[in-house]
């Protein structure tokens, strides 16, 4: 991979010699960016919004980087995070979508899918975990579906993050020379690192099918982490004509004083003071 500076970046001091972002520039950004998303988030609860924000793309694409980034100062009660684990027994007997429509938003949510009902389209129908009929359904049903949630009053938007072979190999390797991030090293991953031409072929099958107007897909190239969740957060963000509606500073209650004997402080146990 190539990661000298293009034409645009090599006169623009954002950008190493490499063409990625400086951090100093990213932590200033990010700072800026996510008090915004607490603006949103107060937005979205007094308007009583619903919003699906959907998350795909290959291992170590980024996805969860993104997410973490979002939620770090927004409220979990605002801001949810969906990430199922692999179907049940009684899941797989259901109606494809029927797990994932209990996490939906209910008005003044913002639900995140770290991965989502995609997952039939790419990792499922890539590694046989699916029939090609179940395959070719899903292809036909998800965007009526998706129109469904539209129509409902639901925002969906969804986000692709895309990295490239060279990117990933070395993002792979990264993980499995650290052993405090092997566990991230998945058989998953291994797999599909050496079927990363399939996955091309089925992320660009989804995209002929389920690219549709009421709720298309949005592409976020993330060879450079940190530039790409810049450009998503504030592509999120502009989907919305949100203003500040942020409540006032309250004013503290004095503590009551009533009549109470506390227990003395050497009766409890407390964790040995190591710092």
């Amino acid at each position: 991979m190539d990661e000298r500076q293009t034409p645009q970046q090599e006169h623009d001091e954002r950008y190493t010699s490499k063409g990625r972002l400086r951090t100093s520039v990213y932590d200033a950004e990010m700072e800026r960016l996510q008090e915004q998303l607490v603006l949103l988030q107060y937005w979205i609860q007094s308007q009583g919004l619903k919003v699906l924000v959907i998350f795909e793309g290959r291992g170590s694409a980024g996805k969860g980087g993104v997410i973490k980034r979002i939620t770090e100062r927004t409220s979990p009660r605002t801001v949810r995070i969906v990430a199922l684990p692999k179907p049940t027994d009684r899941e797989r007997t259901q109606w494809y979508f029927q797990r994932y429509v209990e996490h939906l938003p209910a008005a003044g949510e913002m639900v995140l899918f770290d991965r989502s009902w995609y997952n039939r389209s790419n990792v499922e129908w890539v590694m046989g975990f699916c029939t090609e009929e179940e395959h070719q359904e899903f292809l036909r049903s998800c965007p009526e579906f998706e129109r469904m949630l539209v129509r409902s009053g639901i925002v969906v938007l969804k986000y692709w993050f895309s990295v490239s072979a060279e990117e990933q190999q070395r993002r792979f390797e990264a993980r499995n020379a650290e052993p405090l991030k092997r566990w991230k090293l998945s058989d998953m991953d291994l797999a599909e690192r050496e079927l990363y031409v399939r996955y091309s072929m089925a992320k660009d099958t989804t995209f002929q099918h389920t690219d549709i107007k009421q709720a298309p897909w949005w592409v976020v190239p993330s060879d450079d982490k940190k530039a790409a969740r810049l450009n998503c957060i504030s592509h999120l963000l502009a989907q919305f004509d949100y203003e500040d509606v942020a409540p006032d500073p309250v004013v503290l209650p004095e503590v009551k004083d009533i009549p109470y004997v506390r227990t003395p402080m050497h009766e409890q146990s407390f964790v040995p003071r190591l710092f």
